[in-house]
């Protein structure tokens, strides 16, 4: 059994610093603009931004990674090669890439560069990873969230590319990086704009007795009542008159996957990395969803035949996550 690094997010500087002092082995962000898969207003890094961070994980004997993980169009690809030189330049200790055109020119310009594959690449078997291997050189995958514990496990045998999984945090259950619900809706894609939800489109509106309700767009995702709890404005996260009348969460229940419980058999499978979902979160869940998973992982290595959930990792784990419930998602299924 390898012990797995705690990759934990940073969108902004503070959550950058909260996550190293709580014990994550590595930091992963993006620069303030359409390369990166979390484009939010607000947040990010601008270069200069970034010196005092890297300034700081350095300090501390960390690393940082860098997300160029959306798809550039037409003839915008000069954006996502600067962004890779920018890296590059910034001595990142990995770039997560999805886009194939722009691993081919990470690989050329940057021969001896550790590159890992996005999620948003949604490469999901040995054949996939193993292809990412010969031609682009990658060292690691980021695994979308769709394969049960024995298939990683099946998958980690047959290829000697590492394995990073998500533990902690918001749950996709669409095909990452090939989902256009948000383009239908708004016409900008999260694939190329970098956003699920573009704030410019999401809007707000209290409701008679104290409820509220969330569109996108023109098209309302969700009404909500007094003290009903308000899930990401996304449409995977919506809820809609069904067939039958009902109204319903028909794509996904607002819930956070979590995998404590099952995590001596991530490790017992091979991963490398567990990786917590969150840079538009705050700092307060990223301090605390760093420092569950740390104790965690650490537990588990020291002795994984009397590992168990501790209750205080299971509060900070609910209290943080959305719509507080959790999920294991496709790890167990059958």
């Amino acid at each position: 059994m390898i012990k797995p690094e705690v990759i934990a997010p940073a969108g902004n500087l503070a959550s950058l610093r909260a996550a190293v002092d709580s014990g994550a082995d590595a930091v992963y962000l993006g620069f303030s603009d359409s390369t990166n898969a979390r484009n939010f207003e607000g947040l990010n890094f601008t270069p200069e931004e970034l010196e005092d961070g890297i300034r700081y994980v350095r300090s501390k004997g960390r690393k940082f990674f860098v997300a160029i993980n959306t798809f550039p169009q037409g003839d915008a690809f000069p954006k996502w090669y600067k962004a890779v030189d920018l890296a590059m330049d910034l001595k990142a200790d990995a770039v997560i890439i999805a886009n194939i055109g722009v691993l081919k020119y990470a690989r050329d310009k940057y021969p001896q560069a550790n590159l890992h594959l996005s999620t948003q690449a949604s490469s999901s078997n040995y054949e996939s990873i193993n292809f990412y291997r010969k031609h682009f050189g990658i060292k690691r995958v980021v695994l979308p969230r769709v394969l049960t514990v024995e298939e990683i496990k099946h998958l980690r045998e047959r290829t000697d590319v590492e394995i990073e999984v998500f533990a902690l945090g918001g749950l996709c259950i669409n095909i990452e990086g090939r989902c256009y619900l948000s383009s239908y809706v708004t016409g900008a894609s999260t694939n190329t704009e970098g956003a699920c939800s573009p704030s410019r489109f999401v809007r707000f509106s209290s409701e008679p007795g104290g409820g509220m309700s969330i569109a996108l767009n023109d098209m309302t995702l969700n009404r909500l009542g007094k003290n009903e709890s308000s899930p990401y404005p996304t449409c995977c996260k919506g809820r809609y008159i069904k067939p039958d009348g009902e109204y319903a969460y028909v794509f996904e229940d607002p819930e956070s996957l979590n995998v404590l419980k099952i995590l001596p058999g991530l490790m017992d499978a091979g991963v490398a990395a567990l990786k917590i979902e969150g840079r538009q979160r705050t700092k307060t869940y990223v301090a605390a969803m760093t420092g569950v998973l740390r104790e965690a992982i650490d537990s588990c290595f020291r002795d994984a035949a009397a590992y168990s959930v501790r209750p205080e990792w299971s509060s900070k784990t609910i209290a943080t996550f959305e719509g507080t419930s959790e999920t294991l998602g496709s790890y167990l299924v059958k």
